[in-house]
């Protein structure tokens, strides 16, 4: 892979954005693409100065809408490859490469997540969205990974439609339907007391799942 993009939906994370971008071009990633999604604090400004890539949204639009945002952008900039990446320090940088590599054989990666110290309330909402997942993609994995790798084809071939958190699970679902080669390989997560209070719960699981309903019937 030649051109390899890191997309990264923001949202007020002004605090942890510049140390993973350090993070991220220690390991060589210096293509970042950040998507700004109406910030209130210094997110962009601490990304530019990072040497980031920075679209803003003037108004949050949600993570589906920064998604959309950033893997369009890396498709006008004529990536060959594209790695979404959290901008809260879950991930880690190290793994991208791993990431990159099993696009070898796929179109579509997976970053399956093994981490510990995981709130059981955060649990439960993920296992909610990984059995919708698999009733409505035929597709059994960490659904609601954050870190994904996208060939061109599948950078082509998968166009988000949500706007929210659905988005994980609309993609695995939208690469299910086109037929997509699909792989997961294990990636280490960070749950810090920052990301704690963010991400799925039981009750954004069943309203994130009632959505997939709803767009799997055409209603979205």
């Amino acid at each position: 892979m030649e051109k390899v993009w890191i997309v990264m939906p923001a949202y007020n994370e002004e605090k942890s954005i510049g140390p993973v971008l350090d993070a991220l071009r220690a390991e060589g990633w210096s293509n970042v693409i950040v998507v700004n999604d109406g910030s209130k604090d210094k997110t962009a400004e601490v990304a530019r100065k990072k040497g980031a890539t920075v679209v803003t949204h003037q108004k949050n639009m949600g993570l589906g809408a920064a998604l959309r945002t950033g893997l369009q952008k890396a498709r006008e900039i004529g990536a060959d490859c594209a790695v979404t990446f959290d901008s809260d320090g879950q991930h880690d940088p190290k793994a991208v490469k791993g990431m990159v590599k099993a696009l070898q054989g796929a179109d579509f990666v997976i970053g399956q997540r093994f981490y510990v110290n995981v709130p059981i309330h955060k649990r439960l909402g993920n296992f909610v969205l990984n059995f919708v997942t698999r009733m409505l993609g035929g597709i059994l994995t960490d659904s609601q990974s954050g870190m994904r790798a996208f060939n061109r084809r599948a950078l082509e071939k998968i166009q988000i439609k949500s706007n929210r958190y659905e988005v994980s699970s609309e993609i695995i679902i939208r690469a299910r339907q086109a037929k997509l080669k699909i792989k997961e390989v294990p990636v280490p997560c960070f749950f810090t007391s920052y990301s704690k209070a963010r991400g799925t719960t039981i009750a954004s699981g069943v309203r994130i799942s009632i959505d997939l309903v709803k767009m799997r019937l055409g209603r979205i």
